[in-house]
């Protein structure tokens, strides 16, 4: 189970760096005017959101299961884990809708400012914040 735990973990990590990285990249990309610009950060996008984040998300989410599976009959009962599943639930959201914002930023039809993702850039930190300390303190 630890073994489980560790690479659920790491994996979490890593999808953790690409949700913070990705909007931020959606900032320079609002801000830039220049072609080549626009074009590199088309690319450092698909590649992040299909080559890192996506990857991650779906093995730490299998690992997650894989764990609640392997300890039903706790964490079925911890309403901590309730809890933490539905702020894992809003993180899938946003992860899809930064797949949406990558598709809208590839075909030139992005309608949002540079200010609006630095805002948007903020939502998986109180999101992460939620679930480490549920996963921690288990306050209920």
């Amino acid at each position: 189970m630890l073994w489980l735990k560790a690479f659920h973990t790491m994996f979490v990590i890593f999808w953790f760096a690409g949700i913070f990285y990705l909007p931020r990249l959606f900032v320079y990309h609002a801000m830039a005017t220049d072609p080549i610009s626009i074009e590199r950060f088309k690319v450092m996008e698909r590649r992040l959101y299909r080559g890192i984040m996506t990857p991650s998300a779906i093995v730490a989410v299998l690992f997650g299961v894989w764990m609640m599976a392997a300890s039903w009959d706790v964490f079925a009962r911890a309403g901590w884990m309730h809890a933490k599943l539905l702020l894992v639930g809003l993180l899938i959201c946003y992860h899809a809708y930064c797949g949406h914002v990558v598709a809208k930023f590839a075909h030139d039809q992005n309608r949002r400012t540079d200010r609006f993702y630095r805002w948007f850039n903020e939502v998986p930190v109180v999101i992460l914040v939620g679930i480490v300390l549920l996963v921690v303190l288990k306050p209920f």
